[in-house]
């Protein structure tokens, strides 16, 4: 069976305005489900995993100028804050039929109906996304800022979860570990110190951290203002709908960390203020001895239903400073099963093993994918869908159908809280 549609989405009618009628036309045709395009974001400063599923060929395909690929979004309507970015980077777009139209602009035609009532009247919008970001070795050290700071410079802050789906990491690559917070006992001089050596050599900024072991089936629940180095398994990550960051480390695999990445999200009047760079930080939760424990995350059972031929585990979760922002839950269901999928609301969904459908839509992993090409396995779940059900069938008697898909906030409210895991462990 291909994993391909037949034509590249380059050949199709982009709406732009007046769209309403095709974000009907596509939710009746999709039954509530909504089709959509792989999001490509590169980024200039790391070094691609090739774990993407893209073509090698393609792996450059927006210049080498911008970077390798080394991002691919899901049920995006944020935008990616690179330099030199394309009009709609970091946007997910719907297809149905011969024509395409971003996500964010369905949702603006119909946003009660896609993303539900609550969300829509709070936010009028799809306020988070998810993203595989998939590289050589470590990302460097940085951090992203918390509300407070980010609309400062007019953005919003970004809290992140990471999930290690073991079928995109057959490979482990170059550094299977990410850097964490500080050790308990750096100080704020100690940071300050490594600022200071921005342009004399490497400021040893991880000497200050801890490296923890990353396991393909785990995750990090990873709030705004810690400090972390993202190792190189391909990490799923869920998170607030903002690309603001500062990177604090100068120098990553011998390569030049530019220091307009550190000041790239602070106001114009602070930055060569070493003293706000420091207090951008969340510090107690840096500096927290019990880190592992307060933010590694292992995978729940939402329930037992292994006897019915299906299983759905929540792979992310937990609160940021008490609130649910987003959670993610990896659906398993069996050769030849079928099951109806009953949720609390919306989610966006990308299959990563297996074949089937979804309410009659044909979905399956494709083995490699054109930078042009359109695949069928990505797909938006309107809240609509959710709440009457969605049928999910596992067409293959080999294979299972394995689909991850993230929630909004206060959408999985049954959602456990981290180190839940560990409690049902003790029993």
């Amino acid at each position: 069976m291909t994993t391909r549609e037949t034509h590249d989405v380059r050949a199709l009618r982009t709406l732009e305005a007046g769209i309403e009628g095709a974000v009907d036309t596509a939710l009746e045709r999709g039954r509530g489900l909504l089709r959509l395009a792989p999001c490509w974001v590169p980024r200039s400063f790391l070094h691609p995993g090739r774990r993407l599923k893209l073509d090698p060929r393609d792996l450059y395909a927006f210049g080498l100028n911008r970077g390798g690929i080394d991002e691919r979004w899901f049920g995006s309507t944020t935008e990616a804050a690179n330099e030199n970015r394309t009009d709609d980077e970091g946007l997910s777009y719907v297809v149905d039929g011969d024509a395409r139209f971003t996500l964010r602009d369905a949702v603006a035609a119909r946003g009660a109906a896609i993303v539900g009532e609550r969300l829509w009247a709070r936010y009028r919008r799809w306020p988070v996304y998810s993203k595989f970001f998939d590289n050589m070795g470590p990302i460097p050290l940085h951090m992203h800022q918390d509300e407070s700071f980010a609309q400062r410079v007019r953005q919003e802050g970004k809290p992140e979860g990471y999930y290690f789906p073991p079928q995109m990491n057959q490979v482990a690559n170059a550094f299977p570990y990410t850097f964490y917070g500080l050790s308990p006992g750096v100080t704020k001089s100690d940071v300050r110190a490594a600022l200071e050596m921005w342009a004399r050599g490497d400021n040893r900024i991880l000497d200050l951290s801890v490296a923890y072991t990353l396991r393909p089936g785990e995750g990090w629940l990873v709030g705004p203002g810690i400090l972390h180095a993202p190792g190189s398994l391909c990490t799923y990550e869920p998170q607030w709908g903002s690309d603001v960051f500062s990177m604090y480390q100068n120098l990553c695999e011998g390569r030049e960390v530019a220091r307009e990445l550190l000041v790239k999200d602070v106001p114009d009047e602070h930055r060569d203020d070493l003293d706000y760079l420091i207090e951008q930080l969340d510090w107690e939760a840096n500096v927290d001895p019990n880190f592992k424990a307060n933010h590694n995350l292992k995978p729940i059972a939402v329930a037992e239903t292994d006897a019915e031929g299906w299983m759905d585990r929540w792979v992310v979760y937990g609160r940021v400073r008490g609130q649910l922002l987003f959670t993610a839950r990896e659906l398993t269901i069996n050769p030849g099963a079928k099951m109806t999928l009953n949720d609390p609301g919306a989610s966006s969904a990308i299959v990563v093993q297996g074949e089937g459908s979804a309410n009659g839509m044909v979905v399956s992993s494709p083995s490699l994918i054109g930078f042009h090409d359109m695949t069928r396995d990505e797909f938006f779940i309107t809240d609509t869908a959710a709440r009457e059900g969605v049928t999910l069938q596992n067409t293959s008697q080999t294979e299972p159908l394995v689909v991850l898909r993230y929630f909004g906030p206060d959408t999985d409210l049954a959602a456990p809280d981290v180190g839940a895991a560990r409690k049902l462990q003790a029993f």
